[in-house]
């Protein structure tokens, strides 16, 4: 199977309504080309998982400017007003997950389990709403798998399967998001025709459905 595609075929993947993952910290790993592609295709309604909102001009963040999304999962928002204007104004749902919850929750999906418990968050707002689960006498919430329709990533080299590498921070959420979703389309910086170094493969091709090259 040829996973290569263009960026229009790439963002014609992502439907109204769809639940998208962004890999990227603060926009440090992000798919930028990817991103830039899916504000000039305007898809709306779309719910967002990423570690963070990115800033008004990079990242995800020009995405919540083009008002694209009608919920946003995230750890922190702090570096893009936007995000909080819309919050605020109730326009946007906001739903403010710490980071370390948000990363294992992701995992759970890529790894095909049912949740997981963790002490973080009882006791706060964070609790509301969630199952409250006592072992040994400790309390812990019961956080739920978080899958996406569609996982829009980046890596620094992919080869034609599929198989990625990252290079120092860039792997953040990248590499676990791969296989949380229905459909994982990775932007790279450069595209090898044959196949990785094994020893440098970080994520599998098999979590990979589509590859556009970000250097094209």
């Amino acid at each position: 199977m040829n996973k290569v595609i263009s960026l229009t075929q790439a963002i014609d993947l992502i439907k109204d309504g769809d639940v998208v993952m962004v890999g990227g910290f603060l926009g440090v790993g992000s798919p930028h080309k990817l991103i830039d592609a899916l504000v000039a295709k305007g898809t709306k309604n779309l719910t967002l998982i990423c570690n963070d909102s990115g800033f008004p001009e990079i990242g995800v963040g020009k995405l919540v400017v083009n008002k694209q999304f009608k919920k946003i999962i995230a750890s922190h928002i702090g570096t893009n007003k936007e995000t909080g204007r819309q919050m605020m104004e109730g326009e946007t749902e906001v739903i403010l997950t710490p980071q370390g919850t948000l990363a294992e929750q992701v995992r759970c999906a890529c790894y095909g389990l049912g949740g997981f418990l963790t002490r973080t968050g009882v006791g706060t707002k964070v609790q509301e709403g969630k199952e409250l689960i006592i072992r040994d006498g400790v309390e812990y919430l019961l956080e739920m798998p978080l899958h996406a329709n569609v996982a829009l990533i980046f890596a620094n080299k992919a080869d034609k399967y599929g198989n990625l590498s990252f290079h120092g921070s860039a792997q953040n959420f990248n590499s676990v998001m791969a296989g949380a979703a229905d459909i994982t389309i990775v932007e790279c910086d450069e595209f090898i025709d044959g196949a990785l170094n094994p020893d440098i493969a970080e994520t599998p091709g098999v979590f990979v459905n589509y590859i556009v090259k970000g250097n094209a």
